[in-house]
């Protein structure tokens, strides 16, 4: 079973060491996300529709809402991943342009040679969260190093505009947008994909085309990640008991929630939550 070694998260966004020994559901997230290998076995993530490695020498680099899946092959041993989950408006504070890291096409590519600096600044952010666990300012020095490092070396930041102004927000169709707005101000128990086809006035055919045309990813994957990172919020920052919090999220058993949460984060929430804490 995958277990979550230290969570820490604050205007950053969040950071895991995750001890992986089980794949993961293909999924998105709302931000950039990063990950390096830490120590263990050689292993790879699915990003869209290809196979990347990682490994000490390489790591996989994901767009924010770009669909993508942890692949463990049961016949390696365990591999502790570094996992980077950051937000925009936290990056634009080191430059504007770097609010664009929530959107497609802040990296280059899904995979890139870690260099030197980028493998010790790993290192050092792994050892201070499971030394110094209540050190978050440490931690956040780090962090803000490493994501620096990263940006540099795997991305074309130049060319990223130095003032919000000349940022192009996404072609989005008014339909699509409405259904969105739906979607993430929905309370309770999440809709299924079919009434919000029948909102759009669509076809089934031009709603999934649409939708994934304007937002890089289906809309089955879309409702998982507005569902996923309500979840996440309150198993952080609340002390309901997970049970309940599943009922609230529309699941009809609390194992149907600890199974959802434990395929899109590695662990499930009662450990999440305990690791997060124990960290912040």
């Amino acid at each position: 079973m995958s277990t979550a070694l230290r969570i820490a998260h604050g205007a950053f966004g969040r950071v895991a060491l995750l001890d992986m020994d089980r794949s993961l559901v293909r999924h998105a997230h709302p931000h950039c996300h990063v990950l390096l290998k830490v120590e263990g076995a050689d292993t790879q993530f699915v990003v869209g529709d290809r196979v990347y490695p990682l490994t000490d020498s390489c790591a996989v680099l994901v767009d924010g809402w770009k669909p993508h899946a942890y692949v463990h092959d049961p016949e390696r041993p365990r591999t502790l991943i570094l996992a980077l989950y950051i937000e925009p408006q936290w990056l634009k504070e080191f430059r504007a342009g770097w609010a664009a890291s929530g959107a497609p096409g802040f990296f280059e590519q899904p995979t890139g040679e870690v260099s030197p600096r980028i493998r010790q600044l790993a290192m050092r952010l792994a050892s201070e969260m499971m030394t110094r666990p209540d050190c978050k300012r440490a931690h956040e020095q780090t962090l803000s190093e490493l994501m620096i490092a990263v940006i540099e070396r795997f991305t074309p930041w130049r060319n990223f505009p130095n003032s919000i102004r000349g940022m192009k927000a996404m072609a989005c169709d008014w339909r699509i947008k409405r259904v969105v707005e739906a979607m993430r101000a929905q309370e309770g128990s999440c809709a299924s994909v079919d009434h919000f086809v029948k909102e759009a006035g669509l076809s089934r055919a031009q709603f999934f085309r649409l939708f994934e045309v304007s937002l890089g990813v289906s809309p089955k994957i879309y409702l998982n990640v507005v569902r996923m990172e309500r979840a996440l919020d309150a198993v952080i920052h609340q002390d309901t008991p997970v049970g309940e919090l599943g009922d609230r999220f529309g699941f009809a058993e609390p194992a149907h929630f600890t199974r959802f949460f434990r395929d899109h984060a590695g662990v499930g929430p009662r450990e999440f939550r305990n690791v997060s804490r124990l960290a912040n």
